[in-house]
């Protein structure tokens, strides 16, 4: 837990702005964080000089322009214009939120998601659009302290927000035992980059994105310093830079260093650290992902965000090189020191990673985001945006039929098995009555090819229409060996994640095809059982070793397999196949080129916007489709079911949403009972014809 750090006037450090210090609120928020156990104290540490490049303790309010490079003196401005006052805090809050309000201001704010942490000028005014994926005890800082002079006596009163370590003037001291000093709380969030996210996402807010960026000299190492020509030449061709940041990642040992997307932290789970022999485990839910994780210092209204939230925050990026330096020789005194061992080694490790590898960002703004699809507004609330919502559903006739005949060819001619594909793709959990999911519509898509990588390609598909997702290869091998709970790790005192931490609206497709026949373990059995109360509940059962916490979530579930899927599901489509393309690869390749982008975008804006509508039925159509099901029941008492109704009406909304209609008309409901009746029917048909039950 870091806090801010000083030196004592002995010489001895006694821990720094990285080292677990004060520990407060021992509780849990419900769902909210990993446990441990509360600890209480206060931090002691580092302090840095002030001198070049660093914000000055008692600087006057700096030009405007300031906000985006030297945001702590912005702060350090208003904090000396109004301290004692507090009110100093809200009017820096309502600073920046008026900035970010110009025009187009966020996407002048660098994006960690983007640009390599080396590229970034520390303590300047970043953002990055991440899922929490664990919450660290709240911990104590120093939110207001002092300094003296030991000479002339004079003393100095500075602010500790927003730093991992204590800003002191030449010849002063801090006063530890000053009046003055303010002691305040803030959280930690460990925060990765949405699990599974697209390709196209990331590539669509890096367009977007107008921030310019050049290494920072100071804090880059040395094969990544270049000449100030070369700076020079990137602030003149900012398109360079925006071509260096989208080059290819995927070799993180390769030799052409301007396509070096990703520092050190960004090469996936592990990362080797100076400090530590093993290598440091960013925790990323998914394997083979990239980009950074980052502790997130959370100061207001942390206890309405939760673990899985996906947010955007805008905050002050913290990579001074002296948090790492204190942390190790920390670790080396710590075993010298029984007051210092309450935290393990492990636990050092994990919540003070080094900062070149893990980054701070102290949050000045905070937003739970709706969705991450970048061709939509963030909220749809505002005026602009519902402007934006009308025009597209004035055109979504089209653009649903468009998708719908994608989506046939994608599915071998199968026009059925296209339309319950949509249904599927724009559902979404809306509300939960008791434990019960309302809103959720996994699909078994049975009579998938088995041995034509049918489900590979199908889903390379659908990744370019949503914005995350993941494919989940079903074997033997993988149930038994992969981590799909996240689970408590007491000893580094941290949540370690499993690939069923996703995110909100993540498309997750499982793959039954390639499914042999084998024996499970314990583990593969937990991991089956997780899997189908995913699917029955929209949870997952976290492991806190003596309890299991539910977290409840919302994913979107599509399963392919030959018959029927050993995993339940909320509608089973037998795949009818009206061609076999030769070559699977070529014909899946070829739809896609097939589409002009600017169609492929208008297909995720559908697909994204609909999840976000309401959706009402009047009373008249309800006391219709009651008579309606009556009738139903009279004629077919025993294969007329209280869940068919259900799944009737699900249908009903779902398609009544496709076509851009936030109430249930009658033709729509006959629609939808002409579609299960069409599904049944195939069903039955093949059932008949295999002679088992599919």
């Amino acid at each position: 837990m870091a806090a801010l750090a000083a030196r004592s006037r002995e010489g001895r450090e006694a821990g720094a702005a990285a080292i677990p210090a004060g520990r407060g609120g021992g509780g849990r928020r419900g769902g909210g964080g990993s446990g441990g156990d509360p600890r209480a104290g206060l931090a002691r540490g580092t302090r840095r000089p002030q001198g070049a490049g660093s914000p000055a303790g008692d600087s006057a309010m700096p030009c405007v322009g300031d906000w985006l490079n030297s945001p702590l003196s912005i702060v350090q401005g208003i904090f000396a214009q109004n301290a004692p006052n507090s009110d100093w805090e809200k009017k820096v809050t309502e600073y920046f939120k008026e900035k970010l309000k110009e025009n187009n201001a966020t996407n002048w704010v660098p994006s960690l998601n983007d640009v390599p942490v080396h590229y970034l000028k520390p303590n300047s005014l970043v953002k990055f659009r991440c899922m929490v994926q664990d919450m660290f005890d709240p911990e104590f800082y120093m939110g207001v302290y002092e300094t003296v002079d030991p000479n002339t006596n004079a003393r100095v009163l500075h602010f500790g927000k927003y730093r991992d370590v204590a800003e002191c003037g030449p010849q002063q001291e801090l006063d530890l035992n000053s009046s003055q000093t303010v002691t305040s709380e803030r959280q930690t969030f460990y925060c990765v980059p949405v699990p599974g996210e697209s390709a196209w996402v990331k590539e669509a807010y890096i367009s977007a994105s107008q921030a310019r960026v050049s290494p920072s000299t100071s804090y880059t190492p040395s094969r990544h310093k270049r000449s100030y020509e070369e700076d020079e030449d990137m602030d003149l061709h900012p398109s360079k830079q925006k071509e260096q940041h989208m080059g290819s990642g995927s070799d993180i040992h390769g030799c052409v260093e301007p396509k070096r997307l990703e520092t050190e932290a960004s090469a996936g789970h592990h990362v080797i650290s100076p400090n530590c022999s093993p290598p440091l485990d960013l925790n990323f839910p998914l394997p083979g992902e990239k980009g950074p994780a980052c502790l997130v210092k959370v100061y207001e209204s942390w206890e309405s965000f939760k673990v899985n939230d996906v947010l955007e925050v805008f905050g002050v990026l913290s990579v001074d090189p002296v948090l790492s330096i204190v942390n190790s020789e920390e670790r080396d005194s710590s075993a010298l020191d029984p007051m210092e061992c309450m935290d393990t080694a492990e636990e050092q490790r994990v919540h003070s990673p080094p900062a070149s590898l893990v980054p701070r960002i102290h949050v000045i703004l905070a937003q739970k985001l709706q969705h991450i699809n970048p061709l939509l507004p963030a909220c749809l609330n505002e005026e602009e945006s519902k402007s934006f919502v009308s025009n597209f559903m004035s055109e979504l006739s089209p653009v649903r039929a468009e998708l719908l005949g994608f989506l046939t060819h994608a599915l071998l001619g199968d026009s059925l098995a296209a339309e319950y594909l949509i249904l599927h793709l724009i559902s979404t959990v809306y509300a939960r009555r008791d434990v019960l999911p309302l809103g959720k519509f996994t699909v078994n898509l049975s009579g998938c090819p088995r041995n034509s990588a049918f489900t590979e390609h199908l889903y390379r598909l659908i990744q370019q229409l949503v914005p995350a997702s993941y494919h989940l290869r079903m074997s033997i091998e993988s149930m038994n060996q992969a981590r799909f709970i996240p689970h408590k790790d007491y000893t580094a005192n941290r949540l370690v994640s499993g690939l069923l931490q996703l995110a909100s609206n993540t498309s997750l497709v499982i793959d039954e095809t390639q499914l042999e026949q084998g024996q499970l373990d314990t583990a593969g059995v937990h991991n089956v059982t997780a899997l189908g109360n995913l699917i029955t509940w929209q949870k997952v059962d976290y492991d806190f070793n003596y309890h299991r916490m539910e977290f409840p979530c919302n994913i979107n579930v599509l399963i392919t397999s030959e018959g029927r899927s050993l995993l339940p599901s909320d509608c089973q489509v037998h795949l009818q196949p009206q061609i076999i393309p030769p070559n699977m690869e070529e014909y899946m390749s070829s739809l896609l080129t097939a589409v002009l982008p600017s169609v492929l975008n208008k297909f995720r804006i559908y697909l994204s916007l609909l999840r976000l509508l309401d959706y009402s039925i009047s009373d008249e159509v309800t006391k219709a489709v009651e008579e309606d099901f009556v009738e139903m029941r009279k004629n077919n008492p025993e294969s007329v079911t209280a869940d068919d109704l259900h799944k009737m009406l699900l249908v009903a909304r779902f398609l009544s949403l496709s076509a851009g209609q936030t109430t249930l008309s009658r033709e729509r409901w006959l629609r939808a009972k002409q579609l299960e009746a069409l599904r049944k029917a195939r069903l039955q048909q093949q059932k008949c014809v295999n002679g088992n039950e599919l």
